[in-house]
């Protein structure tokens, strides 16, 4: 029977990240309790700096996260919470260090200054997406480098379809979400993830079958990068979201054949 504390975790994904909790729901049961722990981690860091106007309260709520992260790292039980508390007990100090380096990250978020270069922006991606699902796998069975490297390049890629779909809102909120926001740039930039996705999955071999399931995660990632490099003016319009049917068609896909 689950826990009141994964239980909580499950309900906060389900209600601020739906797409992700269809993911977790496709993959093993056991795996689910190793899931949902990370990415309500991820809910709360996410949404951190978008839930208040005050950048100072915004920096405070991620430095508790920090202060969390920090006491994992050092093997100290960290400070009673229904998502600290399970997400605890499946780190080790590699992945609190990653995660506080997606906490970091997420600092971006809470002005409104542009990124520095296409690097600033690569590195945003590779440290949150990125960082997540490289955490989530590492949480369900060993990892290799050689492993590692194929997640990364899958979650980055995740991350950056991701960022498209998120592009409409955040320049709402006045935000400049791309180093580069013309038409060229952003087909560029979909055809790189395209490239990293494509290499990512001709590499699965190297991801041990006990984590494959951490990648379903990705099974949109194709579809709105795709529609973006096709027609990069999509992106701006919000007008990359693969259909509600055929999305979930495309997961179950994935599901009853482990190829993410």
């Amino acid at each position: 029977m689950p826990s009141d504390e994964l239980t909580a975790c499950a309900d906060l994904v389900a209600r601020a990240d739906p797409d992700r909790l269809l993911a977790v729901m496709a993959a093993p049961p056991a795996l689910r309790a190793v899931l949902f722990p990370i990415y309500a981690f991820n809910v709360e860091v996410s949404r951190a700096p978008w839930v208040t106007q005050e950048p100072m309260i915004a920096e405070m709520r991620l430095q508790w996260w920090r202060d969390v992260l920090d006491e994992i790292r050092q093997g100290r039980a960290p400070r009673p919470h229904e998502v600290a508390t399970p997400l605890s007990g499946l780190l080790d100090a590699d992945g609190a260090e990653m995660l506080d380096q997606l906490v970091a990250a997420r600092r971006w978020d809470i002005y409104r200054d542009p990124f520095e270069d296409a690097a600033h922006f690569e590195e945003y991606l590779n440290r949150t997406s990125g960082h997540l699902m490289l955490v989530a796998a590492r949480a369900a069975a060993p990892v290799d480098a050689r492993a590692a490297e194929v997640i990364g390049q899958a979650g980055y890629a995740t991350g950056l379809a991701n960022w498209f779909r998120a592009i409409p809102a955040l320049e709402a909120a006045g935000r400049k979400p791309l180093p580069d926001g013309r038409g060229e740039a952003v087909r560029d930039l979909a055809r790189g993830g395209l490239r990293r996705l494509r290499d990512a999955r001709a590499r699965r071999d190297a991801v041990p079958r006990a984590v494959a399931p951490v990648l379903y995660a990705a099974w949109q990632a194709g579809p709105i990068l795709r529609r973006a490099a096709a027609r990069p003016g999509r992106v701006a319009d919000g007008r990359v979201e693969p259909s509600g049917v055929g999305k979930r068609a495309a997961l179950m896909l994935r599901a009853a054949t482990g190829r993410w």
